[in-house]
């Protein structure tokens, strides 16, 4: 069979065409269809619906699925689990924690913004939030070590992990042994929407969480979407996507090694090479087949749908100007720059979920081992948002007081400003209708006496 890669030569082109920023996920109105009697279904009936669904999309073959992970079969996991890769694991935790130890924001806050007039901020952690973990088309460990390992971090009272079952009703074993490594005990088997509506409305045995963070098909998009009255959806993070940037600098074979990384996840994936280099878009064609041989064929299948489709291939344009700015419209979740100045084109670069610079820093090692987070923004959110972090599982609370002396002189800027806007119950609450505090009443202590305590 012949492999057509899709190539989109724009070199004497005036503009790249919108239709190339599409993803799979860009309309989502057919999954809000399907999606919404997954859900309503989940509120009424709890657990019943979810081992309903675990038989119907997960082939669970047991009746009676346990929805709870125990801890004998964290137990197992590790046993089960080949030392290296939970020496991997360590490696990767370890890097990821620290990453995320050094993004913790400090506790409390306050500035004098005027003599007598103190405000800041409070950090605190969110009660409780859920981690998604797909199982679809893999397992993955390394998602229950990008969304805990912040959670913990950031001190989240209650931490859930909840992922499909297999259908023999088993997780993956490198999930739970992940999930142990980090410290968190409270695993429950369920996937898709009704999994986001689980942990939305709770049921007889899984909690309802504040919020959901990690990413997922479009359906569990779909589901975060109609259920962001109840729940805090997160980063948008749906099916992954990347481009690969170059110059005629970089070896085609190598740039066709790393364009072909996010799309092995699947046929739903984007993926782009964006060159200046006839070279390398030339080169890149060729190389790919030949990886793709080499490749499990399932996941090399994977790779051709999108590669040889509409959502993924190469583009080639006439200039690097022109290539970036056809990637800081695509807004990437990953991005590689290969190019003879990685760290000098990073400075032009405004919209992409992560950025990895050079040759020695492909996909692979941002999702697994870097520390910094891969869970990242898909379908453009990249413009407006960022990498799943510590400040994910935190919320600021806002402080102030105002010493005696100096409240008549805010109170008088106030009581113009809630008169301008006529309101005249803020303006009298400052006016000289208010009772004046005993003198001395409200001392106000000096500053590092003043901030508040956890």
């Amino acid at each position: 069979m012949t492999d057509r890669i899709s190539f989109h030569d724009f070199s004497g082109a005036a503009s790249i065409p919108a239709e190339l920023l599409r993803r799979t996920e860009s309309d989502h109105t057919p999954y809000l269809e399907r999606v919404a009697p997954i859900i309503e279904r989940v509120r009424q009936e709890g657990d019943d619906a979810l081992r309903h669904f675990a038989r119907q999309f997960d082939k669970v073959t047991q009746p009676d699925l346990a929805l709870k992970v125990t801890e004998a079969e964290i137990d197992a996991a590790i046993e089960a689990m080949d030392p290296e890769i939970l020496d991997s694991l360590r490696y990767a935790i370890g890097n990821i924690r620290r990453f995320h130890e050094a993004q913790k924001p400090e506790e409390s806050w306050m500035i004098e913004v005027r003599p007598g007039v103190w405000a800041g901020d409070r950090t605190i952690p969110i009660e409780s939030v859920a981690c998604y973990v797909p199982r679809g088309k893999g397992c993955f460990p390394s998602v229950v070590a990008m969304t805990a390992i912040p959670g913990m971090v950031a001190g989240v009272p209650r931490l859930v992990i909840i992922t499909p079952p297999a259908p023999d009703g088993s997780v993956d074993i490198g999930t739970l042994a992940a999930a142990r490594l980090i410290g968190v005990t409270d695993i429950y088997k369920s996937g898709g929407a009704q999994a986001v509506a689980a942990v939305a409305y709770g049921t007889q045995t899984i909690p309802a969480c504040d919020k959901i963070v990690g990413p997922g098909s479009p359906y569990v998009v779909a589901a975060k979407r109609l259920l962001s009255d109840r729940l805090d959806p997160g980063v948008p993070a749906g099916p992954s996507e990347s481009i690969i940037l170059t110059d005629d600098s970089v070896d085609p074979v190598l740039a066709a090694l790393d364009l072909i990384i996010e799309s092995e996840h699947g046929p739903d994936s984007s993926a782009w090479l964006v060159t200046s280099s006839r070279r390398v878009a030339e080169g890149v064609m060729e190389a790919l087949p030949v990886h793709w041989a080499a490749m499990d064929p399932g996941r090399a299948a994977f790779s051709r749908a999108v590669l040889c489709g509409a959502h993924g291939g190469v583009l080639l344009t006439d200039t690097m100007e022109a290539a970036i700015a056809f990637t800081n419209a695509y807004a990437p979740e990953h991005l590689e720059i290969l190019t003879a100045d990685p760290m000098a084109d990073l400075g032009r670069i405004r919209h992409a979920g992560e950025v990895l610079l050079g040759t020695s820093t492909p996909v692979t090692l941002g999702n697994y081992v870097l520390g910094p987070n891969a869970v990242l923004p898909t379908n453009r959110a990249a413009r407006t948002h960022s990498p799943l972090s510590v400040h994910d599982f935190t919320k600021r609370m806002s402080f102030a007081r105002v010493a005696q002396n100096a409240y008549p002189e805010a109170a008088r800027h106030a009581e113009r400003l809630a008169q301008y806007e006529q309101f005249p119950g803020h303006a009298r609450a400052v006016s000289a209708a208010r009772p004046q505090p005993t003198p001395g009443s409200d001392y106000l202590p000096p500053p590092a006496a003043n901030m508040p305590m956890s």
